[in-house]
Formats: C-alpha cells, sequence, structure tokens
C-alpha cells in the first residue's frame, strides 16, 4: 500500500520531469525562433501566448487573486519581474551571442544561488547529499559546454553573452525564491499565470517589434514561438510550482540540472546537431548528481 506522503513524492518528481523536459526544449525552440525574432519581442510573444493557455486553468479562481496585498503580493511582482520578464530577455539575447552548452552552463549558477539563499533565507539548511550531489551535476555541465564550444565561437560578442547569462541565472534564483512562498496561498497555476501577466507588463515595450515580426515571420518560426508560450511557459513553470510545493527549493533546483543534457540530445535529434562524446559523459554526471541528491540515509530498525 502506498502512503500519502510516497505518493506525494513520487507526483512531485513526475512533475520535475516534465519542467526540466519543457524547459530543454525551449533551448531549441529559442534557436529556431532566432531568424525571426528579436530577444525582446520572442520574451512578449511567449509570455501572451503563457498568459492565454494558462488563463482556461486560473479563471475558475480568479476572484482569489483580489485578496492578494503585501508581502504576497509585492513577491508576485518580484519574481514576475525578475524570472518571467528579464530572465526571458538576457537568455534570448544571450542565445545571439554564447552557443547553446556555454549558455547552459552559465545560467546553471542559479541552481547553486538558489540551493546557497534558500539555506539561508527559507532555513533549509545544507544537506550533504544536496551539496554533493549539485557538485557533481554541476561538473557534468561544465563537461557539456566543453564539447560544444568551438573556436569560431570565441568572439568579441561572448563577453556580452557571458554577463547577459549571469544576468539570467541571478534572476533565476531571485524569481525562484519569491516565488516558494506565494505558493502558500495561490495553486501551481495561478502563480505561475501572474508572474506571465508580470512579465508581459515589463516586455510591453516590444510590442511594436512583436507585431512587425509575427507579420513577417514564416509560420515555423511563429509555431515555435507559440509553442514556447505553451509548453515551457505554461506547462513548465505549472509543474515546477507543483513540485516547488511539495520539496524543498534545493531540492527542485537541483533536479534542472538534467536540463543541459537533455537539451544537447533533443539539439541532436531536432537540429541535427550530433553532441561530442564528451557530452554524453557530462550528460552521465548530470544524471549521478541528480540521483545523489535525492539520496536519503535509510533509517535503522531498532
Amino acid at each position: 500500500m502506498t502512503t500519502t506522503g510516497t505518493t506525494t513524492r513520487d507526483l512531485s518528481l513526475a512533475a520535475l520531469l516534465v519542467t526540466v523536459v519543457a524547459w530543454a526544449s525551449a533551448f531549441v525552440g529559442i534557436r529556431a525562433a532566432t531568424d525571426s525574432f528579436s530577444p525582446g519581442a520572442l520574451t512578449l510573444g511567449r509570455l501572451l501566448v503563457g498568459v492565454i493557455a494558462l488563463g482556461v486553468l486560473v479563471r475558475p479562481r480568479v476572484s482569489r487573486f483580489g485578496d492578494l496585498r503585501g508581502r504576497p503580493l509585492l513577491l508576485i511582482v518580484v519574481y514576475g519581474v525578475t524570472w518571467f520578464g528579464i530572465y526571458n530577455l538576457a537568455l534570448n539575447a544571450a542565445e545571439r551571442d554564447l552557443d547553446a552548452g556555454t549558455t547552459a552552463l552559465i545560467v546553471n549558477i542559479g541552481p547553486i544561488l538558489i540551493a546557497l539563499l534558500a539555506g539561508v533565507l527559507l532555513r533549509e539548511g545544507f544537506p550533504r547529499p544536496l551539496m554533493i550531489g549539485m557538485a557533481i551535476a554541476f561538473a557534468g555541465v561544465v563537461l557539456i559546454a566543453l564539447s560544444t564550444r568551438h573556436e569560431s565561437s570565441v568572439t568579441t560578442a561572448t563577453t556580452s553573452g557571458v554577463v547577459l547569462c549571469v544576468v539570467a541565472a541571478v534572476c533565476y534564483a531571485v524569481g525562484a525564491l519569491s516565488q516558494k512562498p506565494t505558493l502558500e496561498v495561490l495553486t501551481g497555476p495561478q502563480s505561475v499565470w501572474l508572474g506571465c501577466a508580470v512579465g508581459a507588463v515589463v516586455a510591453l515595450p516590444f510590442a511594436p517589434q512583436l507585431i512587425r515580426q509575427v507579420r513577417d515571420a514564416p509560420a515555423g518560426d511563429i509555431a515555435w514561438l507559440v509553442y514556447l508560450g505553451v509548453v515551457p511557459t505554461a506547462i513548465g513553470f505549472t509543474t515546477w510550482a507543483y513540485a516547488m510545493r511539495r520539496l524543498t527549493a534545493g531540492q527542485v533546483a537541483s533536479t534542472t540540472y538534467l536540463v543541459p543534457a537533455i537539451a544537447t540530445g533533443l539539439s541532436w535529434l531536432l537540429l541535427d546537431e550530433v553532441p561530442a562524446a564528451l557530452a554524453f559523459v557530462g550528460g552521465a554526471l548530470c544524471l549521478v548528481g541528480v540521483a545523489v541528491t535525492r539520496w536519503r540515509p535509510r533509517s535503522r530498525v531498532n
């Protein structure tokens, strides 16, 4: 017989798997849509699609939003601006200057920041398996990034790309930690819908670009924009929020170390980019690292 606690944990891990696959696919989608959409237009379009898609789930309980005030409302604005707004703008711009592996490496500073800040601000502590597992997974991300780096990618624009990735990583950490307390008063879809709405407001200055670029873009690139809004944003962030309500921020963040490994595989399948042998080693390390973060010593039965 399965206990309630075990069932919850199993569902949380399944939700995280959906998240990492959805977020990994975003790297492919962003690269595919880059030819037609600027970073700002892509951000606004993706968030508007996310708002519409999530509106179907949120609408029946929209009356609860009227009760939001004080600290929860402030935190919603914080993660909406940082994670949904600035993060997407910085990431979209960074992928114009850096290859996907290097981008994933730098952005994955985020889970480390989340674990460290959550240990202090949310009093989650610093469990040894979490710290060791994150170090192993980070080493795997480094190998993936090194395997995808090419001499032709080292240009004067790389410095700006690195800075943008660091900005994205910091916004990722700040946004995730700001969102967690709001999940005590909001459902996952509500939390994500509000974040998308705030982020869309931040990106509104790019509306003229979006209108013009949608008019000129081929159907395939428009389809990628819609995909980014529905799958990585609406679905991926909702399953993330589901897990975040049930696990610690450090545990949830550590699982996203699987994103670069999965993104490499998806690029191989969808973009015909054959990964180097070193990428497979890095992907294996990511899997081992995430497994270590989940390790719990068995209680001794006297």
